[in-house]
């Protein structure tokens, strides 16, 4: 894929409409908890200030369905942006487009950066009306996407805006793509996919695309239990599809015809019920007894799956492969995880990870920074790697 890139293309003087992704978490009291999604785009910002732009920050938060609402205003986030900015102003614009928004961007000096309104506040936003594309256009001369998180939408400002103004791929979004074919494209074999998370529905795509590329993939988490559900095990109490059962026999079917080595487990972590410090064992599936709950992958499978990343090249995951959130029902997520950010900091393995609780998961392991590279996206992740366009990207490429 060739994007059209901000790389040498001339916007001294000129007012950028740069799309990101400020839809951050925060706590009850307001208080934001995560800033991944402000540092990522902090090399674009720098980058088109660096040279003259003038810049408008342009983003959505939280769901306003179209209507004004103080709580979801994205004035509090300004002070943020200037401290890892390093203390450069962030002027706040009360709207997204009109008059107004328009004259405090053309009255920025040279390389200054504005915050403007949730674009959300706007109905036309999520309908992609053309009225409100165009009138998003109108407040700038070029149009800059830095949110891969929401280019599988298509939303006025990912998708309509770039029909009225030139549109270019930020450095963040640019970075992702690069990676994500890295992984999936262009990769080094062996490959491997470890796959986790509670529902087989929701990965079927990606794995049914994964299988055709991949030499190993690594099936944990509540989804695991679905397919030894599939293979005539007996799981106890443990959480499963029951209407995907067929869905999972012909995964293992078919990873045998496409010679894709499928990794189950052969023993797991049970307790009889979901509580930190309950008594819990490692058995083999064959041990599992009619009130176990299969929170964890077990020693052995840990061993497998790990021997399998030694032998691989290229690596992504998705999804944490026991309830991570819960000690020490996080151990097979962690030793994996451990794992990979090991052999890629040793130069033996590119891996890629995001969507979902991965992130999360990956931090709680402390093992995140030795990846070579996290996607903080979510579904546009999951659709790129089923193998899906995205329409923000589509309306990028040269």
């Amino acid at each position: 894929m060739t994007l059209k890139t901000i790389e040498n293309i001339d916007v001294s003087g000129k007012v950028v409409l740069l799309r990101c992704d400020l839809n951050i978490p925060i706590s009850e009291d307001g208080e934001i908890l995560d800033i991944s999604r402000i540092e990522r785009i902090m090399p674009t910002i720098k980058y088109l200030s660096s040279r003259g732009a003038k810049i408008g920050l342009l983003s959505h938060f939280g769901r306003p369905n179209g209507k004004y609402d103080e709580n979801l205003s994205l004035g509090f986030i300004s002070e943020c942006l200037a401290e890892t900015l390093q203390a450069q102003e962030i002027v706040v614009i009360p709207d997204c487009i009109g008059k107004v928004a328009k004259q405090v961007l053309s009255d920025l000096a040279d390389g200054g950066i504005a915050l403007l309104e949730n674009v959300r506040f706007h109905i036309g936003e999520e309908k992609n009306n053309v009225k409100f594309s165009k009138s998003l256009s109108e407040i700038a001369d070029i149009y800059v996407n830095d949110a891969f998180s929401v280019s599988h939408r298509k939303h006025a400002s990912i998708y309509g805006v770039t029909k009225f103004l030139p549109s270019y791929a930020g450095l963040a979004l640019q970075l992702e793509i690069e990676m994500l074919e890295k992984v999936l494209k262009n990769a080094e074999p062996p490959t491997m996919g470890i796959i986790g998370g509670s529902k087989v529905s929701t990965k079927i795509n990606l794995i049914n695309n994964l299988m055709k590329q991949m030499k190993y993939i690594a099936i944990g988490g509540g989804m695991a239990n679905t397919f030894l559900a599939a293979d005539g095990v007996n799981i106890g109490a443990s959480f499963y599809e029951k209407n995907m059962l067929e869905d999972a026999k012909d995964i293992i079917k078919r990873s045998k015809e496409l010679g894709c080595e499928l990794i189950l487990p052969t023993d797991v972590v049970v307790a009889d019920r979901i509580e930190q410090g309950i008594d819990s064992h490692n058995i083999k599936i064959t041990e599992i007894s009619k009130n176990n709950m299969i929170l964890d992958l077990g020693i052995e499978t840990v061993g497998n799956i790990s021997n399998a990343i030694a032998n691989s090249k290229t690596l992504l995951w998705n999804g944490p492969l026991g309830v991570f959130e819960v000690p020490p029902f996080d151990e097979a997520t962690s030793s994996c995880a451990l794992t990979v950010a090991m052999l890629t900091r040793a130069g033996g393995l590119i891996s890629v990870a995001g969507g979902g609780d991965t992130v999360s998961a990956l931090n709680n392991a402390g093992a995140a920074g030795g990846f070579s590279y996290v996607s903080v996206a979510g579904g546009a992740f999951l659709e790129w790697i089923e193998g899906k366009s995205l329409p923000g990207i589509t309306v990028l490429n040269k």
